[in-house]
């Protein structure tokens, strides 16, 4: 998996350079990234992130588009500097002129989402029902309190949990 998007990373990088006729630093390419986005460029860091999973689901279209999509927002930032939109006429040229590519701005994979467990809290309201993630719900038992923003009273947990 990581030769096949290493060695698409340095072709895109490559017709960068014969098009623009300069050298572009190489980025630090990981593959820890999780949900829903399939790639993510790190404009200062100079670092790009894929996901594995989406990948894996859907490797043709993903070396082809993602790729280039994401590498092209690493060239962008280093022509153009950080003044710019993430999709704009910028990163566009350079998807159209460079790489031939439509300069779609998400990807279409379908992404399966992972059941979470949500914790129940409510207040006065007559819908005053939050669901809390984990992670929340660890803080409030840390002792972080957390408010209605209609009745101000704090939140409290029902003792439900439901899994989503």
């Amino acid at each position: 998996m990581s030769d096949q998007i290493h060695a698409r990373v340095e072709a895109c990088y490559q017709q960068a350079e014969t098009f623009f006729k300069r050298r572009f630093p190489r980025p630090l390419v990981s593959f820890k990234l999780r949900g829903q986005k399939a790639g993510v460029a790190h404009l200062t860091e100079n670092k790009l992130r894929f996901n594995p999973q989406l990948y894996r689901e859907n490797q043709e279209d993903f070396l082809r588009q993602t790729v280039a999509h994401e590498v092209a927002h690493l060239i962008a930032h280093q022509l153009f500097g950080l003044g710019i939109q993430p999709h704009g006429e910028e990163w566009q040229l350079i998807m159209r002129g460079v790489y031939e590519l439509p300069p779609h701005r998400c990807h279409t994979y379908e992404v399966k989402r992972r059941q979470v467990s949500r914790f129940i809290y409510r207040c006065q309201c007559p819908q005053g029902e939050f669901p809390f993630s984990a992670q929340r719900h660890a803080l409030v038992a840390k002792g972080r309190r957390y408010f209605c923003r209609r009745c101000k009273i704090t939140l409290q947990f029902t003792g439900e949990q439901r899994v989503e």
